[in-house]
C-alpha cells in the first residue's frame, strides 16, 4: 500500500511537538500548596542581592588555596564528575535512536565454506518513525538527567568549598583552645611555685602544694586531649584535599576577621538559587516525560527499512537482474494484549513523577529551614560573643585580684585555682562561639546557593 502511505507521510513530517512539563510556578504549587512564601527571611539578613564569591570575604590566602586543591583532587568530587560524563554518554545514546540505523554485512564464501557458496555485501537501514514522540522523550528525559547531575555536581563542588572552610575553622580553634590551656597551666605552675615559696618560709602548707601539682597536672591532660582533637580536625582537612591524613597541615593561630553582615536576597529566589534545588526541579521534568514515553509506547510504532545488497555464488547462477538488489519497505507493530503491561509501566512512571515531585518540595523546604537557621544561629552568636567577651574581661580582672590576695596572704590558694578555671572555661566558650559564628557563616553562604569561586564552573542546560 505504497509503503505504508509512504510511512505515513515520513511521520507526519517528522512527529508531533512533545508536551512541555510543568513550568516552575505550577510546580511550586503543587509541590508546596502549604506554603507562603514571605517577602523576607523571618531570620533576619540583608534583602539585596547575594555576594558572590563569598569565601574571598575570609581574607586567607591558606583557605582558599586549600579549597581550590579539594576541587581538584577531592574523591568525592571526581566521582560526581564521572556522573556527569556518564550522563553525557546516556544522552548522547539516546539521541542517536532519532536517526537512521545503517549496518553493513559482508559475507565471504566458496565451495569449501558452506553448502551455499554465497558471497557479497549489503547495506540495510532501518528507521523508527517517531510519530507520538516516544524517542524524543526518551532523549528529553536524558537531557534532563543530565542537566540534574551537572547542577548536583555544582552542589557538590560548594558542599566541599564549605566543608574545607569550616573545617579549616574548627582546626583553627583547636589551635587557639590549645594555646589558651598552655597558657593556664603555665600560671598553674608559677602557683605551685609561689606555693613551695610559701611552704618554706612557713606560710603555707602542704595541701596548697599539692592542690597546685594537680591542678598542672590535669591542664597537662587538657593539652593533650586538645593535641589529639587539632591532629584529628587537620586529618579531616587532609582527607577533604585528597592528601594522605599526616596532620601536616598548620592551621593560624588566630580565626578569621569577622566579614560583616551578609546580603541574602529573597526567599523567592532561593529555589532560582541553590543548584540542588533547581536539580530536583529537573528531574521533575525528566519524570514527566518518562510517563510521556511509557504512554507513547502503547501506539503504533512504525518504522521504514531499506537494504541495498550485491550477492554472488560459485554453486549456481545468479539472476543478472537481482544482483545488485533494492529494497525498501515499511513496518507496523500494534501492541493488542501483553497482560496490562504497557499500562502498568504508565503508572509506575507516574508514580515515580509524583516522588519526585514530593522530592522536590523536601529539598525546598530543607532549604528554607537552613537559611533561616544558619540566620538565627548567627545571630544569637553573634549576641552571645558579646557576653562571653565582656565574661572573659571581668575573669581576668578577677584573676588578677585573686593572686593579688594570695601573694599578700588574705585569700587561699584555691580561690586562685577556681578562678583560672572559671576564665579558662569563658575563654574556651568565647573562642568556641566565634569558630561556631564563622562556621554558622559559611552554613548560610551554601545555603542561599552562593558561588565560592570568582569564576564558578558553567552549568550547560543542553547536549554536550
Amino acid at each position: 500500500m505504497r509503503v505504508l502511505l509512504l510511512a505515513f507521510l515520513i511521520g507526519i513530517l517528522a512527529g508531533c511537538a512533545l508536551a512541555p512539563p510543568p513550568d516552575r510556578e505550577a510546580l511550586r504549587k503543587d509541590a508546596l500548596p502549604n506554603v507562603s512564601i514571605p517577602a523576607s527571611y523571618t531570620g533576619g539578613g540583608i534583602s539585596t542581592d547575594v555576594r558572590e564569591p563569598w569565601l574571598v570575604e575570609f581574607q586567607d590566602a591558606a583557605l582558599d588555596a586549600l579549597v581550590r586543591e579539594a576541587v581538584a583532587y577531592n574523591a568525592d568530587l571526581r566521582i560526581a564528575e564521572a556522573r556527569v560524563e556518564q550522563a553525557a554518554a546516556y544522552l548522547k545514546s539516546s539521541g542517536s535512536l532519532l536517526y537512521p540505523q545503517v549496518t553493513l554485512l559482508g559475507r565471504g564464501g566458496g565451495k569449501m565454506s558452506d553448502s551455499s557458496g554465497l558471497s557479497g555485501i549489503g547495506f540495510f537501514a532501518n528507521w523508527e518513525l517517531d510519530l507520538w514522540g516516544r524517542v524524543r522523550a526518551g532523549q528529553a528525559f536524558a537531557e534532563q538527567q543530565y542537566v540534574a547531575t551537572q547542577l548536583d555536581t555544582e552542589y557538590a563542588r560548594q558542599s566541599i568549598a564549605a566543608l574545607v572552610a569550616k573545617g579549616w575553622f574548627l582546626a583553627t580553634e583547636a589551635r587557639m583552645q590549645r594555646a589558651q590551656a598552655t597558657a593556664i597551666r603555665v600560671s598553674s605552675e608559677q602557683l605551685v611555685s609561689l606555693a613551695d615559696d610559701r611552704l618554706r618560709v612557713g606560710r603555707g602548707d602542704e595541701f596548697d602544694v599539692a592542690i597546685a601539682r594537680a591542678s598542672v597536672a590535669t591542664l597537662r591532660d587538657t593539652e593533650r586531649s586538645l593535641d589529639a582533637a587539632y591532629a584529628q580536625a587537620v586529618r579531616s582537612l587532609e582527607v577533604l584535599v585528597g592528601r594522605y591524613p599526616a596532620a601536616a597541615i598548620e592551621a593560624p593561630a588566630r580565626l578569621a576577621r569577622w566579614p560583616g553582615d551578609v546580603p541574602v536576597g529573597l526567599p523567592a529566589e532561593l529555589m532560582e538559587r541553590r543548584p540542588d534545588i533547581v536539580a530536583a526541579e529537573r528531574r521533575v521534568a525528566g519524570a514527566f516525560y518518562r510517563t510521556e514515553e511509557a504512554k507513547a509506547a502503547r501506539l503504533p510504532k512504525i518504522t521504514l527499512t531499506g537494504s541495498l545488497t550485491s550477492i554472488s555464488s560459485e554453486l549456481f547462477v545468479l539472476k543478472s537482474t537481482d544482483n545488485p538488489l533494492v529494497s525498501l519497505g515499511a513496518s507496523l507493530l500494534q501492541p493488542i494484549f501483553l497482560g496490562g503491561q504497557l499500562q502498568a509501566q504508565v503508572e509506575v512512571r507516574t508514580a515515580e513523577q509524583k516522588q519526585a515531585v514530593a522530592e522536590y518540595a523536601r529539598i525546598g523546604l530543607r532549604a528554607f529551614t537552613e537559611v533561616e537557621d544558619a540566620l538565627t544561629n548567627g545571630f544569637a552568636l553573634a549576641d552571645r560573643e558579646t557576653l562571653l567577651a565582656t565574661a572573659v574581661r571581668e575573669n581576668a580582672r578577677g584573676l588578677e585580684l585573686a593572686n593579688v590576695r594570695f601573694r599578700v596572704g588574705s585569700g587561699d590558694l584555691r580561690g586562685v585555682q577556681q578562678q583560672q578555671l572559671v576564665l579558662y572555661s569563658a575563654q574556651v566558650s568565647l573562642v568556641r562561639v566565634q569558630a561556631e559564628r564563622l562556621v554558622q557563616r559559611v552554613n548560610l553562604h551554601l545555603a542561599l546557593g552562593g558561588s565560592f569561586d570568582r569564576y564558578p564552573a558553567p552549568l550547560v542546560g543542553t547536549a554536550p
